[in-house]
């Protein structure tokens, strides 16, 4: 049972910056999905940046381009999330999650149902 660990989250005031953590379990094979989502209003949660493992595939949602950045660290087994020029609007709970079936986000980057396995969330709060 692969197992996703945030960290990272904390309380800053806006402008500020912010590095979220996801921990594997495992090494996480290439051709797979590994994104993060956030709360949103209308649904449960938003895709906020993703990437194809082992690919040059990356995604964010338009609200944080260029101001996050989302990478890897394949000898950690560490995925991060860089948050830059934080705003109040990025308060909410962090949520990395993986798609281990090899389908290269194809089941749509940004939706929850493409993913099938979660960590348990890191909280971030921006004051402004």
């Amino acid at each position: 049972q692969v197992q996703l660990v945030e960290s990272g989250g904390g309380s800053v005031q806006a402008g500020g910056s912010l590095r979220l953590s996801c921990l594997s379990s495992v090494y996480i094979e290439r051709n797979n999905c590994i994104g993060w989502f956030r709360p949103a209003p209308g649904k449960e949660r938003e895709g906020v940046a993703s990437f194809v493992t082992g690919g040059s595939s990356i995604y964010y949602v338009d609200s944080v381009e260029g101001r996050f950045t989302i990478s890897r660290d394949t000898d950690k087994n560490t995925v991060y999330l860089q948050m830059n020029g934080l705003k109040p609007e990025d308060t909410g709970t962090y949520y990395c999650a993986a798609d281990l079936s090899r389908r290269v986000c194809s089941g749509g980057w940004d939706r929850e149902s493409t993913y099938n396995v979660w960590g348990q969330g890191t909280q971030v709060t921006v004051s402004s």
